[in-house]
């Protein structure tokens, strides 16, 4: 029997539901927990998430990154909910968090706020108007008032995991980690990234990989690789 490690979740950054499922059936039972983002919401991506969770028995974490006035994020989060899917994503902000928990009060749908996306850096934030200061002290903060809003977890890059780790507030909450990258793996549109081993180390509760997987010669392959590094030394928890 396979043992699965459902710290990796597998993105399916793919076009359409029919290549994602052909994808994940081609991973096997090697991975039980996927992602599913806007790129794919208009092919199937919903439809795909249901048939996952209720046919084959996986976790799903479904990447909306919502956004918009407190009544409107409500009403999506609730629809979104009757799903009964694993993970949520909306920006951190304290008032979508807080309209996102009261969307998804009746559901064991958790939420997880957005700090910075993975692929940003400083120069971006100058482009985008944010204010001054390091990165990863703005991450920190926006992940404690997302805390302090509710949030059930936090998006952001593994350079700031340990820091919201370091945050009392992140007792019992999740880190989600984009942006992991294994050794040798291209970057791509990632810039704030680190290994596999060292986001666990670091505190993550769970990683996200997706190009280095499905475009992988083997999938199914890449992914034991990686859950290999999880669970190697240097993945040790310092902060445990």
């Amino acid at each position: 029997m396979i043992q699965t490690d459902e710290r990796l979740i597998v993105a399916l950054d793919v076009a359409d539901a029919l290549t994602g499922l052909k994808l994940a059936e081609r991973i096997g039972p090697q991975v039980n927990f996927y992602k599913i983002g806007l790129g794919m919401l208009c092919g199937g991506g919903l439809a795909l998430a249901n048939e996952l969770k209720q046919e084959h028995g996986k976790r799903v974490f479904l990447d909306m990154k919502l956004f918009d006035i407190g009544a409107t994020v409500e009403a999506a989060v609730k629809g979104i909910a009757q799903f009964d899917l694993d993970f949520l994503t909306v920006h951190g902000d304290p008032h979508v968090v807080r309209a996102a928990k009261a969307g998804a009060a009746r559901s064991e749908t958790k939420i997880l706020a957005v700090t910075i996306l993975t692929s940003l850096e400083r120069g971006d934030l100058d482009d985008a108007l944010i204010r001054d200061g390091d990165i990863r002290d703005i991450v920190q903060e926006r992940a404690g008032r997302a805390f302090e809003a509710g949030a059930d977890g936090i998006i952001a890059s593994p350079q700031e995991a340990a820091l919201i780790r370091a945050l009392p507030e992140s007792k019992g909450r999740l880190i989600v980690t984009p942006g992991v990258r294994p050794v040798g793996a291209s970057l791509g549109d990632q810039k704030r990234v680190a290994t596999p081993a060292q986001a666990i180390a670091d505190g993550v509760d769970h990683i996200v990989v997706g190009r280095p997987i499905w475009q992988a010669d083997d999938p199914a392959a890449a992914a034991r690789e990686i859950v290999a590094e999880m669970n190697s030394p240097q993945a040790a928890q310092p902060n445990g």
